[in-house]
């Protein structure tokens, strides 16, 4: 029995590059997961919003590799996901800043 390699190219796969792939994009998931939970112990909306991200990147990982469209789905959720952490960076940045920067009353001013 001798094995013929198959008609099409991409069934071929050399190297075993999908299953690098769907590995590397498994490992990026597990990767917002544990940030999620790191972050989810000291605020609980931004480890929410990685954790909540976590199953979109394992997803995108998942879909087809020759589907229409993948690019560009694969494309617009890293810009909303970066986008999300720049808003989640600075409303944190910015509420920690008005919260310190806020005048103490006379009565504290003089303990």
């Amino acid at each position: 029995m001798s094995t013929s390699p198959p008609d099409d190219h991409e069934d071929a796969d050399p190297g075993l590059a999908r299953a690098r792939t769907s590995l590397a994009w498994t490992r990026t998931a597990l990767s917002f997961a544990a940030v999620g939970g790191v972050v989810l112990k000291r605020d609980l909306v931004p480890g929410l919003i990685i954790l909540a991200a976590a199953p979109v990147v394992w997803q995108l990982g998942r879909l087809a590799h020759h589907r229409p469209g993948r690019l560009r789905l694969v494309t617009i959720t890293i810009v909303v996901v970066a986008l999300v952490a720049l808003v989640v960076t600075f409303t944190t940045k910015l509420s920690n800043h008005l919260t310190m920067d806020q005048p103490r009353s006379y009565s504290q001013a003089n303990t």
